[in-house]
């Protein structure tokens, strides 16, 4: 087989055998196809598509271009929750310990934020001493013991994805289904689990930012891992204005320890049940949504939920008295209240600015290299559709360093929109796609 002859023939808009994909993976992976071939590749890929086999194929091949992590060992049905990431969203560090206080096998390899999206990882490192990076060997010990594990993606875990998808990052060849649902899902097939439950955000602060968009993507990713053997579901959630109220590391942290004490704000309650509830519907522990519901209902109630993220974290060099005591979490050294300007209700909310802001405080990453100030963030007071006055807080900015940060301020308050009329509000969960 010739690299330039695959090249042309997806140009030409035909298919490519599963053996060609494999050739081009491979190849690419070991360094004996050059980034000036791949690149010409991806971008025939972009204009001329590929189709459900394609995709698969491709998928395959990029997520056994390393290590699959084999689980087998493990008894029990392993679970693993991906989100496609926003702002405020910290669903996961609720909903994981939640489903391990089931008994469900919880083992999950999460990323780290770019942008203006936060990373679990980078919120898990809040607790001090907190390890992300731990041996596979270890890894799965803690899984068999507590049912739990949350670790840093391993460099050998689809190390075909990593490159290309740098390789697409400056070639303009990023926005393509197929070759976005197989970035995500080839590291999910990697990663072992039997049981994949997909949160794909739609909206202003979404990488699909229509709904349209949104339920493409979610039937790919879901076609590509039933395709694969391993059960597969996303839902697809709104993310056009920031999820719950506290966005930045250690408030969200503190955010999704109050869900598993039951007192976290509405919207982020609603999502952390309904994902807890799929959970046990997909895996048959609860017969129906009514029953699944009582089921997560107790487990926030008698404590056992949160008791399990204690266990966790201190599994992980933390201190599980964090997790009771989230005030001796990081703290900024200054708080300052943003305030409206105009009476009406809260319209709109430019959700990817919002983040942005956050990111500009220290609390994510322009580049990889970033170091993250887990203190600073935002906790807002006023959500779309609330009502406001001239000189109430919308939201309380928690920020670190002598120098106010005016600038920071300003893009917030310009990302909201004040307007006379209440508007009408999104559902929160649009679709489930199973």
């Amino acid at each position: 087989m010739r690299m330039v002859d695959l090249i042309v023939k997806k140009r030409n808009g035909k298919e490519l055998a599963d053996e060609e994909i494999r050739f081009i993976i491979d190849g690419y992976t070991k360094g004996d196809i050059p980034d000036y071939q791949m690149s010409a590749f991806t971008m025939a890929v972009f204009f001329k598509g590929m189709n459900k086999r394609e995709t698969l194929a491709l998928t395959m091949a990029m997520a056994e271009s390393g290590d699959m992590l084999d689980l087998s060992d493990i008894p029990g049905i392993k679970c693993d929750k991906h989100s496609t990431g926003g702002v405020g969203d910290k669903t996961s560090l609720s909903v994981i310990p939640l489903a391990a206080s089931f008994g469900l096998i919880t083992a999950k390899m999460s990323g780290r934020g770019l942008g203006h999206t936060g990373g679990t990882i980078d919120k898990l490192e809040s607790f001090p001493g907190f390890k992300v990076e731990i041996s596979g060997d270890d890894f799965i010990r803690q899984v068999k013991k507590l049912g739990i594990a949350l670790v840093g993606q391993s460099a050998d875990l689809a190390p075909a994805d990593k490159k290309l998808y740098a390789l697409r990052d400056v070639t303009g060849t990023v926005e393509n289904l197929s070759l976005i649902a197989s970035s995500i899902m080839s590291k999910k097939l990697a990663a072992g689990a039997d049981l994949i439950l997909l949160d794909v955000k739609t909206g202003s602060g979404a990488f699909m930012k229509t709904l349209e968009d949104s339920k493409a993507l979610a039937r790919e990713m879901v076609d590509i891992g039933n395709g694969a053997g391993r059960k597969t579901i996303a839902t697809i959630t709104d993310m056009d204005q920031p999820l719950g109220n506290a966005i930045g590391n250690a408030l969200e942290v503190k955010e999704a320890i109050d869900a598993l004490k039951g007192c976290a704000p509405k919207d982020y309650t609603e999502l952390v049940y309904a994902f807890a509830e799929e959970f046990l519907l997909a895996t048959e522990m609860a017969k129906d949504k009514e029953s699944a519901h009582r089921m997560v209902e107790e487990k926030i109630s008698s404590g056992a939920a949160l008791d399990k993220m204690a266990e966790f974290i201190e599994a992980q060099g933390g201190n599980k008295e964090d997790v009771y005591h989230p005030e001796n979490l990081p703290k900024a050294a200054h708080t300052a209240e943003i305030l409206a300007t105009a009476d009406g209700y809260v319209s709109k909310i430019q959700c990817e600015e919002i983040g942005l802001c956050a990111m500009l405080l220290g609390g994510g990453r322009a580049k990889k290299e970033d170091v993250i100030d887990p203190a600073v963030g935002f906790i807002l007071h006023k959500k779309k559709g609330d009502a406001v006055k001239a000189g109430e807080s919308l939201a309380t900015m928690h920020y670190n360093g002598d120098a106010f940060p005016e600038e920071v301020q300003k893009r917030f308050l310009e990302a909201y929109t004040i307007s006379v009329e209440k508007p009408q509000l999104n559902p929160l969960i649009y679709e489930v796609i199973s």
